[in-house]
């Protein structure tokens, strides 16, 4: 199992970088969503 995350992880390295990015960005609109209403 540990073998087919690596060979997954090596075959698929600019998508994970890219699908990581985009949770972060995610993340930071959740984050600014949130507090946006008590700076209002």
């Amino acid at each position: 199992m540990a073998q087919e995350i690596k060979t997954v992880f090596t075959r698929s390295r600019d998508t994970i970088l890219a699908d990581a990015l985009g949770v972060a960005a995610l993340m930071i609109m959740l984050f600014v969503g949130l507090a946006l209403p008590s700076l209002i």
